[in-house]
């Protein structure tokens, strides 16, 4: 998939936010963004700062737009712009009449809110909170572009729920689920074996962040056993994304973040780019300054009269 190819699978309002923000997708982006739109679970593997985070995010941010443009229009599938019979406006069209009513939930939230669809997984609380912050920016610019192009108004919320997250709030996302969702494997395992597991009925991706470090310990095996019971939820399995910092063996994280399903890996060839710089405090490191106090007690001895002591140490 070339760079054009890549943004033009997007919604207007999104393309136009990310052209306006970055100087182009990087290498795993791209990748990321084929493999993600075939629909199949993918693993994306590249160092910190690639921006695989945002890969990742951006398709489902998009995805979420698709569904609530098709909503209002009273079309399922049906793309806005002109964008007739897109693949993934049909995806979305088939995932949003498979998805129902979510009756189940609609006894414990608003009926007027939309489900949580997207649910990111973390297995730190600090990433969390990061992630909840840095998704703002994004968030905001398309809105004021959507606005600016005259699209409807559609609102996303984003919501996280870890052990810290007091009682109060719990019944918040109970009454009025986000349509993103970041939270930990523990606290999953909780809302699954709690009248909260119904606002998940509506989950199309997990996007689990951080594998490599879940993989292959007792808090991965206990993830991926949520894994499943979320699916089993599900009118069809959620889409699996991973993100990763380069790990091997590739094929085992693959296989611990599909399950019984297939994964596409998307590891492209990456190198760090070294800043190396060498800082020195004073301009001439054989004129050292000797301590003041040093000086008056005699313990730097006798030093020169301009207050430095010359290459040699004390004479």
């Amino acid at each position: 998939m070339t760079v054009s190819d890549a943004l033009g699978a997007f919604t207007p309002a999104v393309r136009d936010w990310f052209e306006s923000a970055f100087a182009g997708p990087t290498p795993v982006q791209v990748e990321a963004w084929a493999a993600i739109d075939s629909g199949d679970n993918a693993l994306v593997i590249a160092p910190t700062g690639s921006g695989k985070t945002l890969a990742a995010f951006m398709h489902a941010i998009d995805g979420l737009y698709r569904e609530r443009d098709a909503a209002q229009a009273g079309g399922a599938g049906r793309a806005p712009d002109g964008d007739d019979g897109r693949a993934r406006g049909k995806r979305a069209g088939k995932a949003l009449s498979a998805a129902g009513p979510d009756a189940a939930g609609a006894r414990l939230r608003d009926a007027s809110a939309p489900p949580t669809r997207v649910l990111y997984v973390s297995p730190l609380k600090a990433l969390g909170a990061d992630v909840q912050r840095n998704l703002r920016a994004p968030l905001q610019g398309i809105a004021a572009r959507r606005s600016r192009r005259g699209d409807p108004e559609a609102r996303i919320d984003v919501g996280m729920r870890t052990g810290d997250t007091p009682g109060g709030e719990r019944a918040r996302l109970l009454r009025r689920p986000p349509q993103i969702l970041i939270t930990t494997p523990e606290s999953l395992f909780l809302m699954l074996t709690s009248r909260a597991r119904e606002t998940l009925q509506g989950v199309r991706t997990v996007i689990v962040d951080e594998v490599h470090a879940v993989a292959g310990t007792k808090r991965g095996a206990h993830l991926a056993v949520s894994l499943e019971r979320l699916d089993a939820l599900l009118p069809r399995p959620a889409q699996r994304v991973g993100l990763s910092a380069t790990v091997r063996p590739v094929d085992e994280v693959a296989a611990f973040l599909g399950g019984a399903s297939p994964v596409t890996v998307v590891n492209p060839p990456s190198s760090r780019r070294l800043d190396l710089r060498v800082a020195v405090p004073v301009e001439d490191m054989t004129l050292i300054p000797v301590p003041q106090a040093a000086a008056a007690d005699g313990r730097g001895g006798d030093p020169p009269s301009a207050g430095r002591r010359p290459p040699g140490g004390p004479g």
